[in-house]
């Protein structure tokens, strides 16, 4: 039975350029090219090794970016994935994670998928929130820090990164699941994925295409604020504990003000 596959990618600012911030909002200025987060590359090569495009599966990327960007798309197609959807609308700028998550999360019940895929968090946002907040609008239990992920009928099981070790969890599909960084090593586009990737079908949509209300997204439905950015203080040199008999109690006395012992 074929499977059908989305996975949530952000495009991100190319992290090796400087960043810049809008004076206003103080929120990252997304203006630019925008390139695929490494994170989600990961997302992308998983669904690709768990539903192979080229057995009659999909894999669907599903990405929210302002002005129709699809660079960071485009990378992923060419990987291997099947189609997109991009929902791109002067109306999202300023969305926190809930109301980005509200937006994925109406055009994934499009696609009505067997799996979705993300990453633990975006490397531009790192809230760590938006993958749960997509399952319970969906309806869908959630598995995260997956390390491990195979498809055995109706169900997914999921090795679990914790602390102690990993969790073996059970759970059926449809579910939401998000790896780790280093779960799969990504594939690099072929120069024939490359090209295949510029006739792969792109759909784009505007939140009234998915019966969303300006109001309820954007910086008008943000439930939290940016109200000032500074720098972050620079690192003072540590101090240097010259033994003279006395080096180990002068550590210990150390760590008791800091109250590591």
């Amino acid at each position: 039975m074929a499977m059908n596959v989305v996975v949530c990618v952000k495009q991100i600012p190319d992290p090796a350029a400087p960043a810049s911030l809008d004076p206003v909002t103080h929120t990252l200025e997304r203006s630019g090219k925008l390139i695929l987060d490494d994170s989600d590359a990961y997302g992308v090569e998983m669904a690709l090794q768990l539903a192979p495009t080229d057995a009659g599966n999909e894999v669907t990327l599903v990405s929210m970016a302002p002005n129709g960007e699809t660079s960071g798309l485009r990378t992923a197609l060419a990987m291997g994935a099947t189609k997109a959807i991009l929902i791109s609308d002067p109306a999202l700028a300023g969305s926190d994670a809930l109301s980005t998550a509200k937006v994925l999360a109406a055009a994934i019940k499009r696609v009505e998928p067997d799996l979705v895929l993300a990453a633990t968090e975006s490397t531009d946002g790192y809230t760590g929130t938006l993958p749960v907040q997509v399952a319970e609008l969906l309806g869908l239990p959630s598995v995260t820090f997956a390390k491990s992920v195979s498809v055995d009928g109706a169900s997914v099981k999921v090795e679990r990164q914790t602390e102690a070790g990993y969790d073996e969890v059970t759970s059926p599909l449809p579910v939401v699941v998000t790896v780790t960084a280093g779960v799969v090593e990504p594939r690099y586009p072929s120069f024939k994925g490359i090209m295949a990737a510029k006739s792969k079908p792109v759909d784009v949509l505007s939140i009234a295409d998915l019966g969303i209300d300006a109001g309820q997204v954007g910086a008008a439905g943000a439930r939290q604020e940016i109200t000032d950015v500074s720098e972050a203080e620079s690192r003072s040199s540590g101090e240097i504990v010259v033994d003279e008999g006395d080096g180990a109690a002068r550590i210990v006395s150390f760590l008791e003000q800091i109250k590591v012992v």
